[in-house]
């Protein structure tokens, strides 16, 4: 629910006001670039990040489960 949130405010919140898409191959296109930046652009502040990026996130998700087992 969380990440949906995220697309709404920060892709098609923005997308629809700038572009008029006249086929979905083209918003299609758009949020694939959009996801590409969001997994692999700047780090994030998530719980689970710890100053990565997602897709360093996701390898690394044992390490966050063992850190919630300690706290």
């Amino acid at each position: 629910e969380r990440f949906h949130k995220t697309v709404i405010n920060e892709f098609s919140g923005v997308a629809f006001r700038k572009k008029i898409y006249s086929t979905l191959d083209e918003l299609q296109a758009d949020l694939d670039s959009w996801l590409k930046l969001y997994n692999e652009g700047p780090p994030h502040q998530g719980r689970w990040c710890y100053g990565k990026i997602p897709m360093q996130t996701l390898p690394s998700a044992s390490l966050a489960n063992e850190k919630m087992i300690l706290a």
